[in-house]
C-alpha cells in the first residue's frame, strides 16, 4: 500500500502539477505575464532554484517521517501552484515558483525514499522502472490542458489542476 500510494502521487503530480511548471510555462510567461524569453528564464530558474534548495535541505536533515513529508509537501506544492496562477506580476510569480520548486523537491525525493525503503533489494530496479513510467501522465495532462484553456481559460484550468492535486 505504501508503494502504491507513492506511485499514485507521482502519477498525479506528473498529470496535474508538472504541466503548469514545465510544459505550459512559455505560454504563461507570454500570455499571462506578457514577458519575453528573459522573463521565462527567470520563471524557469526560480522553480529550479527552489528545487535545489529543497534537495540540499533534505540532505542535511535526518529522522523525518517521509510519508508525512510526501503528503505535506505535495499539498504545499499544489497550494503554491494555486497561488502562482493567480499572481499578476512576474516578481510575485517568481516567489511562488521558488516555493513550488522547494516543495516539489521534498515531495519527489520522499516518493523515491518510500519506494526504496519499501521494496526488497532485488526488486528496487523494477520498482524505480515503474516509478519512471508515472511520467507518462505528463503528456496526458498537457494534452488535456490545451482544449481546457481554450474553453474555460488558463486560470480556471490551472485552478482545476491544482485543486485536483490537493484533493
Amino acid at each position: 500500500p505504501r508503494m502504491r500510494a507513492a506511485l499514485w502521487v507521482a502519477f498525479l503530480a506528473n498529470l496535474t502539477a508538472y504541466p503548469l511548471t514545465n510544459g505550459l510555462l512559455p505560454y504563461i510567461a507570454r500570455t499571462i505575464y506578457g514577458t519575453n524569453q528573459t522573463g521565462l528564464g527567470y520563471l524557469s530558474a526560480s522553480f529550479a532554484i527552489g528545487s535545489l534548495a529543497g534537495s540540499i535541505l533534505l540532505s542535511l536533515v535526518h529522522g523525518i517521517r517521509v510519508a508525512r513529508l510526501m503528503i505535506a509537501s505535495t499539498v504545499l506544492w499544489y497550494a503554491t501552484l494555486l497561488l502562482f496562477v493567480q499572481m499578476q506580476t512576474v516578481p510575485t510569480a517568481i516567489v511562488c515558483l521558488v516555493i513550488a520548486g522547494f516543495s516539489q523537491s521534498l515531495a519527489m525525493i520522499s516518493i523515491a525514499v518510500i519506494l526504496m525503503r519499501t521494496s526488497s533489494e532485488n526488486f528496487r530496479g523494477r520498482v524505480m522502472g515503474v516509478r519512471m513510467m508515472a511520467i507518462y501522465s505528463l503528456p496526458l495532462g498537457l494534452l488535456a490542458a490545451g482544449p481546457l484553456i481554450g474553453v474555460i481559460g488558463f486560470r480556471a484550468t490551472a485552478t482545476l489542476y491544482a485543486i485536483t492535486g490537493i484533493l
